[in-house]
This record gives structure tokens, C-alpha cells and sequence, in this order.
């Protein structure tokens, strides 16, 4: 078997999970070209806890993790079933670092806002692992390291987040605003790193100055993109399949290795 391709989406807003936009349509495309997974393995910005944990369900509900928001958004489901061996296969890739078999959590819109669109049939098995609040960003890393055999089993790693995200300046109107140039500089130099396979001043993000602090205000949305680039291999191509700024502070990039 081939290796699984491994995916960060910048998800962005909740009500991408109603829309069909130009990210949306680009989610779309994806999930047709991709092979298909036997599971995934989703870590989303939005189980952002202290400690390890990964979700045995087999059934895992459909959380709605937000406020504000219309009740058509609430009433989204998205019933992939959950694939209790992976999440064992997870907790043993891992030892000894204690990981919980959690069966409270289940999918947050950080995973179903964004899968929906790429497997619009629910029918493919997802497990999500949290990001523990209490490590450096490059526990992180190294997690995503130990996890890159999971590819060549045909597993999907997929991290949901945002590589810039910063609601305190987001446009929340309906009128569309040009990106903050911090956004686009921080942005940019993201990019120049990932495509030199350049990943330690990724993982010491908060060294690379203000754009980083602004780009960066807090790591819940940040930390996804090092699990996956922590199981690249050494020379595998990687590409910006989606991209794009949304509310002058929210970056869609979508990077994939493979």
C-alpha cells in the first residue's frame, strides 16, 4: 500500500459546514482525489485539554462547540462511526506517554465542519486526539513523528486548526476585507519554511517576532499543523491545495504532504 497523504485544513468559521464557497468546493475536490482511508485521525484545535486522550467511541456524537450561531448550524449532524482499535493502535504508538481512551468527547465542528464537505457520506471511521495544553509546542511534533507509521497502514492524519487565527481583529460583517499585512507576512514565511522542509523555526513559532504573536495570539489553532508535518518524510512533496484569507485575520491554507 501506498502512504496516506496527510492534511492541515484551516477550517475557519462554523458556517463553512452550510456553505458552498470557493474553501468548501476546494474541501470537496480534495476528498475525490484522495485514496480512500481505511480511518482517521484527526487532531482539532478545539479539544485543546490538559493531557492526552483519543476517543474510543464507536458511535462518537456530533458536538456543536460554539455560540451565536443560526439553529440550522446546530442541527448538523455527522455520523461516521469511531474505530476503537485505531484509538488503541494510538494509545501503543504512543507509550509511554499515558493517553486516555476517552469515550465523553466525540467529533467538534473543528473536524465535522470541515469533513462534511471532504466525506459528505460520514461512512469513513474517525478517531480524534486531543492537544495537551500543558506541552511545548514541540511535544507536539514529536508526537506527530511517532504517529507517521499510521500513513503506511492507510490511515488519514488530519490537523484542523487555523495557521493564522486572530478573532480580536476579525471582520465579522458580511463585507469582505483585504488581509492585515502581518497576516500575509507571517503567512508567507510559514510557507517559505514548509516548502524548504525548514521545520524548526515551525516548531519555535513565538521566536519568529510580532507577525508570529499576532498571527499566533494563542496555539490551540497553530499546534494541528506540527502533528502533520511531523510525520512528513524526508524529500515528500508538499503543496497549498486550498488558500485564501478570510475576515482580514483567518487563514484557510490547507497544507498536504503526499
Amino acid at each position: 500500500m501506498s502512504v496516506m497523504p496527510a492534511l492541515f485544513f484551516g477550517h475557519g468559521n462554523p458556517m463553512n459546514a452550510l456553505m458552498r464557497n470557493a474553501y468548501t468546493e476546494r474541501w470537496s475536490t480534495i476528498g475525490a482525489n484522495l485514496p480512500r482511508p481505511k480511518a482517521i485521525l484527526c487532531v482539532s484545535a478545539h479539544w485543546y485539554v490538559p493531557g492526552a486522550a483519543v476517543t474510543i467511541n464507536t458511535a462518537p456524537r456530533t458536538i456543536h462547540d460554539f455560540g451565536g450561531f443560526p439553529p440550522e448550524l446546530y442541527a448538523v449532524k455527522y455520523p461516521a462511526p469511531g474505530d476503537p482499535d485505531l484509538a488503541r493502535r494510538v494509545q501503543k504508538l504512543l507509550a509511554p506517554l499515558p493517553v486516555e481512551l476517552d469515550e465523553r468527547w466525540g467529533l467538534d465542528h473543528g473536524t465535522w465542519s470541515v469533513l462534511c464537505h471532504v466525506y459528505p457520506n460520514a461512512d469513513i471511521p474517525i478517531v480524534q486526539l486531543s492537544i495537551d495544553e500543558t506541552k511545548p509546542a514541540s511535544f507536539h511534533y514529536e508526537i506527530g513523528e511517532r504517529l507517521a507509521t499510521l500513513r503506511e497502514e492507510g490511515i488519514l492524519i488530519v490537523g484542523s486548526g487555523n495557521l493564522v487565527h486572530n478573532l480580536h481583529t476579525y471582520a465579522w460583517g458580511r463585507h469582505v476585507v483585504d488581509p492585515f499585512d502581518w497576516a500575509i507576512r507571517f503567512e508567507k514565511e510559514t510557507r517559505g519554511l514548509l516548502l524548504a522542509g525548514d521545520h524548526r523555526p515551525l516548531i519555535a513559532y513565538d521566536a519568529l517576532g510580532k507577525d508570529a504573536v499576532l498571527s499566533v495570539p494563542t496555539p490551540d489553532h497553530y499546534l494541528p499543523l506540527l502533528y502533520v508535518i511531523g510525520t512528513r518524510a524526508a524529500g515528500e512533496p508538499l503543496t497549498f491545495p486550498v488558500e485564501g484569507v478570510d475576515g482580514g485575520s483567518i487563514s484557510m491554507l490547507t497544507v498536504q504532504l503526499g
